[in-house]
């Protein structure tokens, strides 16, 4: 029987199973309800499903057989309601009253608040609520000829009991016979790797369309088991995705001069869809045109001031300036100092945060991922996975196959420098994939010095290099040395980014080795330890002399 887990999120939703044959997780692609069938753009989260449901009166007797205790835990009879992109696609023009964006919000806060009306009822959000998973497990066993009897939930830190039980009951009156709950910072930890042998500080970054939360929390091996893990300190603030949009069409729509009316709801919706995905593209195209006009009477008056209403080429330059001037990286920086000083009270300083993790789609946001690599280094911020890692973590731990040892994530290299042409080229050193730690001679050459400028080589250095890519048919994401984002496909180098360049001497050559000499003068042999350090032993062949012994170079992800 396969291990599925479901990440109910405020915007979007992901189920997952474990696979087998991969020996891990995998998100199942919902076509009917998902929000691109046929994408393929990571950037745009095809397989999610839009967490919205429209909820509808039974219109025949199988729809209201289906809906009776007996039947509603053995069959999905009819229909409780349209979920994700279909109930989005009924609602485009208009939102009708039985239209709920999202529910989530209201679950474990006011389940007895109505949501939804349709002509024969008025819909609490505890029934909205019911009718989404319905429906969603539903097109699961359609899609995958398998109903879930066994799930794993996954729950905000700061969610109510009342959140989990209200949750659990809507599983079992569905068939599904158990249900546990992980807490989000878990199962992100242990959707990006994370090996809890020890006890960690972890700041998950929760960035969505709709909020920004923060967590600072302790996790150990124990806490995995249980699901749960102690909370030290949490800020958030009202902001996410859906005001970047806003901001975004205001802007250009403030440059092509033109204005959306204020009862032009569907021109809007519209054209904040079009502001999105140029923002989305912008992410790794670095550049895309924003070509939806306003409605065609606006249209007409621009045309008669000024001409043609130009296309406008959105930038990740022209975002940053938006996004600064809405004081979006002050609220960053506000809402994590708050959390700073909430965790200083318990005795714990930045320093001793172990891991940063960031999770959902606005944390691909230009200037984001700078943010808290500024804040924290690049080897503690961990983002390759902002839409899976906690689905991913909970598969994981429906399946119990999680691990207490870490992997590394990218391919690591040395670079060196073609004897003939002088071109850069990349040796790597660790793969992507390594568990560590690892033997300190994990990786062991015998190397001759460049002597790059044809003067002796008197300082041994090697840069090390960090080379993204892409895992199997998974695609992740990566940051360059200057903070712009990059989706990772499989095999294909898509960024280096050089982790010493400023301080790449590992010894000291004496005497100086002749750009003559081709012949080996350096033992080297590189290994990680438990703290993931990359280390190095280096010995100079020439003169028997220890260069450096299991010494720390860069810290890897």
């Amino acid at each position: 029987m396969a291990a599925w887990a479901i990440d109910l999120g405020t915007s979007n939703t992901a189920v997952c199973r474990w696979n087998d044959a991969l020996q891990r997780p995998e998100l199942v692609a919902l076509r009917a309800v998902c929000r691109l069938p046929d994408g393929d753009d990571p950037l745009q989260a095809p397989r999610l499903v839009p967490s919205a449901t429209h909820v509808v009166d039974p219109e025949d007797v199988w729809s209201r057989l289906g809906r009776r205790p007996f039947f509603r835990s053995r069959f999905f009879w009819g229909r409780q309601a349209w979920i994700g992109r279909q109930a989005i696609e009924r609602n485009l023009s208009a939102h009708h009253p039985g239209y709920v964006p999202s529910f989530k919000r209201w679950l474990g806060r006011a389940s007895s608040a109505p949501l939804a009306r349709t002509p024969e009822r008025s819909w609490m959000a505890r029934e909205v609520a019911e009718a989404f998973v319905r429906e969603l497990l539903a097109e699961v066993h359609r899609t995958t000829g398998e109903r879930i009897t066994e799930l794993v939930l996954t729950a905000p830190v700061e969610s109510f009991e009342s959140y989990r039980a209200e949750l659990a009951a809507i599983c079992r009156r569905q068939g599904v016979r158990s249900v546990r709950f992980v807490d989000e910072p878990v199962a992100a930890a242990l959707g990006y790797g994370l090996g809890l042998s020890a006890r960690r500080r972890v700041v998950v970054v929760d960035f969505g369309a709709g909020t920004l939360d923060l967590a600072l929390v302790e996790l150990t091996a124990r806490d995995v088991e249980l699901g749960r893990c102690e909370v030290i300190a949490k800020a958030g603030r009202p902001v996410g995705g859906d005001h970047v949009d806003s901001w975004l069409l205001d802007d250009l729509c403030a440059r092509l001069g033109a204005r959306i009316p204020a009862d032009e709801d569907f021109w809007r919706a519209q054209m904040l869809d079009e502001a999105r995905r140029v923002k989305e593209q912008s992410y790794v195209r670095g550049s895309d045109t924003f070509c939806l006009l306003p409605p065609d009477a606006i249209a007409d008056a621009v045309r008669r001031v000024q001409g043609p209403v130009p296309e406008l080429s959105v930038d990740q330059a022209m975002i940053r300036e938006v996004l600064e001037g809405r004081g979006l990286f002050g609220v960053l920086e506000g809402c994590l100092d708050e959390l700073l000083d909430q965790a200083r009270h318990h005795g714990v300083g930045s320093d001793d945060v172990d891991e940063v993790l960031m999770v959902g789609g606005s944390t691909l946001l230009p200037g984001v991922y700078p943010l808290f690599e500024g804040r924290f280094g690049r080897d503690r911020v961990r983002a390759w996975r902002p839409f899976e890692a906690v689905a991913w973590g909970a598969t994981a731990l429906a399946a119990g196959a999680y691990t207490h040892t870490d992997f590394i994530v990218h391919d690591y290299a040395i670079l060196t420098y073609d004897a003939d042409s002088g071109e850069p080229a990349y040796l790597p050193v660790v793969r992507r994939g390594t568990r560590f730690p690892t033997r300190g001679d994990h990786w062991r050459r015998q190397l001759v010095p460049t002597c790059a400028l044809g003067e002796p080589e008197t300082l041994f250095k090697l840069v090390i290099c960090e080379l993204g890519t892409g895992m199997e048919d998974e695609r992740l994401f990566g940051w360059d040395a200057e903070g712009q984002v990059h989706a990772l496909t499989a095999g294909e180098t898509r960024l280096v980014v050089p982790l010493n360049g400023t301080a790449p001497t590992l010894g000291t050559l004496d005497p100086p080795h002749a750009p003559t000499d081709r012949n080996a003068r350096l033992d080297v042999a590189f290994g990680v330890n438990a703290e993931r350090w990359l280390t190095a032993t280096v010995r100079d062949l020439r003169t028997g002399r220890t260069l450096m012994d299991d010494e720390a170079v860069v810290r890897l992800l």
